[in-house]
């Protein structure tokens, strides 16, 4: 089973325009929107790609009935802690004529610590020893940047294999408490870091810091650049490349595709470069589709073929 820890999720809309204008008036040529954030998005690629999915999220007044209801009818159940307010909305705008992509995002309402203390119990009750949980996204606003840390340490001593995709002080606490995978975008290894990393070798040499932060033996480092593919420190200290030659209109939900690709492929018992494959083939698909995670199975298998899977 795999566990999605959703604790700021939103309502991810899309809008596509023939062309953006500041200050004009556009009347949207497609809309979709979506059950959304990075824990909901990657929970809805695992999903597609038939992984047996729970979700634990704190949601909020009418927005968060939305969430849960378009959950259900994705076939994803879970735990769900309420609080006051409403849940956050994002909003994507796609330039056909540019190929651009403009977004907002909004921080969500200040939540409780009442509130962390309700998901982590409700997390903790959805735990099976030797299941995946991933840790995505931001903390609302007003809890403890230690969140996710105590949730790393109780779901490893739960015995939960635990994927972190965050960014910011969350990350840097929650990499202390040494979960199995550390998984960032070049930019997040930036800030962890403290260095650059926007190269090929800057992304090599990163992805094996975050191995050796996380734990050295037995955990890895990964770092997703985008269209550029990805570099892996594998826990066995393998090193890898991946990349896949596919261009996909809406990379939005990507790198969450990327994630809940490759707990699908571990949990099933793939060795890592096959699991590496199946995860840049989830992120692809991603990519062709409207809609962050809303991806076809059946296309990300056909990508998953044509993924490069080397060692430096």
């Amino acid at each position: 089973m795999i566990v999605c820890l959703a604790a700021n999720p939103s309502i991810d809309r899309l809008f596509e325009v023939e062309r953006l204008v500041a200050g004009g008036i556009h009347r949207p040529l497609g809309f979709v929107q979506v059950a959304g954030g990075k824990g909901l998005n990657a929970a809805r690629a695992a999903r597609r790609l038939g992984g047996d999915v729970r979700v634990a999220a704190i949601l909020r007044g009418h927005a968060g009935r939305w969430l849960e209801e378009t959950l259900q009818a994705d076939g994803i159940g879970g735990a769900f802690v309420w609080t006051h307010g409403e849940n956050r909305s994002s909003l994507s705008v796609a330039d056909r004529g540019g190929g651009d992509l403009t977004e907002f995002y909004e921080h969500g309402p200040v939540a409780p610590e009442a509130a962390w203390a309700e998901l982590m119990e409700a997390a903790s009750g959805l735990f099976r020893p030797g299941s995946w949980l991933t840790i995505s996204g931001s903390m609302p606003r007003g809890l403890s940047d230690r969140g996710y840390h105590d949730l790393v340490r109780e779901a490893r001593a739960a015995g939960m294999r635990v994927a972190l995709d965050a960014e910011g002080e969350p990350l840097r606490f929650a990499v202390d408490a040494h979960p199995e995978i550390v998984k960032l975008n070049a930019s997040e290894a930036s800030g962890l870091l403290g260095e650059p990393v926007v190269e090929r070798e800057d992304a090599l040499a990163a992805s094996a810091k975050l191995r050796s932060l996380a734990g050295g033996e037995g955990h890895a480092g990964i770092v997703t650049r985008g269209a550029d593919g990805v570099a892996v420190a594998a826990p066995d200290g393998a090193r890898y490349e991946g990349v896949l030659y596919e261009r996909g209109r809406y990379p939005v939900g990507s790198g969450d595709a990327f994630l809940g690709g490759l707990v699908v492929g571990l949990e099933r018992g793939d060795r890592w470069p096959d699991a590496l494959r199946l995860a840049l083939g989830a992120a692809a698909a991603n990519a062709e589709l409207p809609g962050a995670g809303a991806l076809d199975a059946a296309r990300a298998d056909e990508l998953r073929a044509r993924a490069e899977i080397r060692e430096p």
